[in-house]
């Protein structure tokens, strides 16, 4: 869940913050084919590029996108149409274009121009805390819109509208643009769900050099890394597992499922850095609940979804860290056993 905060400036911060930003590096593995791409991506990625890719999206394109992401999110959750009046999905609808404008604004303002260093040119998002703190105004509204909603389930729908949205948006897009634009799209899905930027701030009062610090930079640093090898293991281990989105292997679950086994490790860190499972307790167990009942999820799959995470977080971390860890991912399993329980399944 986002939450409106600052960063106070450290060197604990610092390198957080560092880890946060290496995840929304741009991928050209999707040019590897394309004839001219360096001359390509320096034309995008130039003032005049941007502009171009932003003026793709005018306001009337931009509000049917938004529209066409609701509809799609509607389809998905079919009992929106029982919980949510014309009015909430208009205002939910309008936020939604309120973000992507102001990200695409964003976005443009970075041009290559101001990301020239002396290694280089960096292509991905360069200033990360000001990216987000430019955006946290509307998103925490957004967040909002959906817990003032008549229905809890709805603030399940974010990451979902968000997603639809990003894919509406790179259709419209060039290859190329596609790449430079995508790590700002991942990032604006992830900062209403995982909360890295917590974790950054959590880590501010903290030495370099203690454990807990250590320990929370490493799980984030392959953060990315456990995710697949997690994905790919359920993927092994429920070969017919299948909910209301498809298998496991449906791209669009493959997606979302990285996305959310980095958001649990990210709630692993907090809590580790805050000194108590509360994150866990009061924000990510409700609603994974919600999604689960939402999209028929089993229970099956989220225990062995915490006991894969639990297993290759103890596998990656350096072994003198491994009591600090335990008591949060078994903390972690035992909060939603206890859920499970309570709801009698």
């Amino acid at each position: 869940m986002l939450k409106a905060l600052q960063v106070t400036n450290s060197p604990s911060s610092e390198h957080m913050l560092h880890l946060w930003v290496q995840r929304y590096r741009v991928d050209f593995a999707p040019l590897a084919r394309q004839e001219d791409a360096s001359y390509l991506l320096l034309q995008a990625a130039s003032v005049e590029g941007r502009s171009l890719t932003v003026n793709k999206f005018q306001d009337s394109v931009l509000n049917i996108i938004c529209q066409m992401a609701w509809i799609q999110t509607g389809k998905l959750y079919n009992y929106i149409s029982n919980i949510i009046d014309l009015q909430e999905a208009r205002r939910i609808t309008h936020f939604t274009f309120r973000i992507y404008k102001k990200l695409l604004d964003c976005y443009q303002k970075q041009a290559l121009n101001s990301h020239k260093t002396d290694n280089g040119i960096n292509w991905g998002i360069t200033a990360i805390a000001d990216l987000a703190y430019a955006l946290e105004p509307i998103l925490i509204v957004f967040q909002e819109q959906h817990l003032v909603s008549k229905d809890w389930r709805c603030l399940g729908f974010m990451t979902t509208q968000l997603n639809f949205t990003n894919q509406l948006i790179i259709s419209k897009l060039s290859p190329v643009e596609a790449v430079l634009l995508k790590p700002y799209l991942d990032f604006v899905e992830e900062q209403v769900a995982i909360p890295w930027q917590r974790v950054c701030s959590a880590a501010s009062q903290y030495e370099v050099m203690t454990p807990k610090l250590r320990l929370a930079q490493e799980i984030m640093s392959h953060a990315s890394a456990n995710a697949l090898v997690i994905y790919q293991q359920l993927v092994q281990l429920l070969p017919h597992h299948q909910s209301r989105r498809g298998y496991l292997t449906n791209p669009d679950i493959y997606h979302s499922c990285l996305r959310d086994l980095n958001m649990f490790q990210a709630y692993i860190c907090l809590c580790l850095l805050e000194g108590s499972l509360k994150p866990i307790q009061e924000e990510l167990v409700p609603l994974c609940t919600m999604v689960m009942e939402s999209l028929e999820i089993k229970w099956e799959m989220i225990e062995i979804w915490c006991q894969l995470l639990a297993q290759e977080l103890q596998r990656k971390v350096s072994s003198e860290y491994l009591d600090l860890l335990q008591p949060y991912t078994q903390g972690m399993w035992q909060l939603f056993f206890q859920q499970r329980s309570r709801l009698g399944y």
